[in-house]
């Protein structure tokens, strides 16, 4: 998971969807922003759904998708059509993410609304409707209060069928609601093993009153995540990550600031964490790979602790 708002160029881009391919990572989500979560100005973002598309055409295995495209930036429409481009791009290579949005800073300075939560709700959910009708079968109708669709049977229709919906979100009941209802993954954030047992278990209990068997609905978390092959690399990363965040370079006093939620540690420490968040419940885990440059950080990802937990 790369948070392309801070400064990630199209050649960085291109060295880690290499770097992914060649070290047995299977996919890169990458955030939905135009401007630094981190207020940092200086740095730049291109098009999530540009870039995806883009990356589709130059890698040959590499699943690429949003973590997450906020459903006020655009039509839903307009993400329909660019996420089935891309998919046809890439062969059937798309998976995409999708929540209501929120840095108030980035809507302010690029003119973007940011309803109250309540109605960006909505709307959120109006869209995976919206989404999910434009990739089915035969023509649809769809007459909400944000968004309308008359007769509409968008065509080509997505390489994958289902395309992959994955709802962004906290775990809150709303939410659990609509992920139940409409998506084919329910994603949180930054949880706890003992959180994801409990988003896991209210899942269930949304999935019943749907109607849906939850076993066809599964949990996924994107959360921080630092990983060296010994403590000595460890502490380099979290020096060079805090020298990132514009902090005095100190690894051990960034390590003790991070979440309890973040995969810390060596790769054995790495691996079992991940073994026990997948005992709570979690299908996959979205690492966010902030040292974006660091290619050494995704081969250890793919070569040393995907494999570990395959079996």
């Amino acid at each position: 998971m790369i948070e392309g708002q801070e400064d990630v160029t199209w050649e960085d881009w291109l060295a880690l969807a290499g770097a992914c391919e060649e070290n047995g990572v299977g996919t890169m989500f990458r955030s939905d922003h135009y401007l630094s979560v981190d207020d940092r100005r200086e740095r730049g973002s291109l098009d999530a759904w540009g870039t995806i598309t883009a990356l589709g055409a130059v890698t040959e295995n590499l699943r690429l998708g949003t973590m997450v495209s906020p459903a006020t930036f655009r039509h839903p429409a307009l993400l329909a059509k660019a996420a089935v481009t891309a998919d046809h791009v890439s062969g059937g290579r798309v998976e995409v993410g999708i929540g209501a949005g929120w840095w108030e800073r980035e809507h302010e300075l690029y003119g973007f609304d940011l309803p109250p939560v309540g109605p960006r709700m909505e709307a959120l959910e109006e869209q995976m409707q919206i989404v999910r009708g434009h990739w089915g079968e035969g023509p649809f109708s769809f007459d909400g209060k944000h968004y309308r669709a008359h007769e509409l049977d968008a065509r080509p229709k997505p390489v994958q069928q289902p395309l992959p919906l994955i709802l962004g979100a906290k775990g809150g009941p709303r939410s659990l609601r609509i992920g139940a209802r409409w998506a084919t993954e329910y994603n949180t954030v930054m949880a706890t093993a003992e959180e994801i047992a409990d988003i896991r278990k209210r899942l269930d209990e949304a999935c019943e009153k749907e109607g849906r068997d939850p076993v066809t609905l599964p949990l996924s978390m994107m959360t921080g995540w630092l990983v060296g092959a010994d403590r000595d690399e460890l502490l380099d990363r979290a020096a060079r990550l805090s020298r990132w965040k514009g902090e005095d370079g100190d690894g051990e006093a960034y390590i003790a600031s991070l979440r309890p939620s973040t995969i810390l540690g060596t790769t054995e420490e790495a691996i079992e964490q991940l073994r026990e968040l997948e005992a709570a419940g979690l299908t996959r885990i979205m690492g966010q790979h902030l040292l974006h440059r660091d290619l050494d950080a995704v081969a250890l990802m793919g070569r040393e602790i995907a494999p570990a937990l395959a079996g």
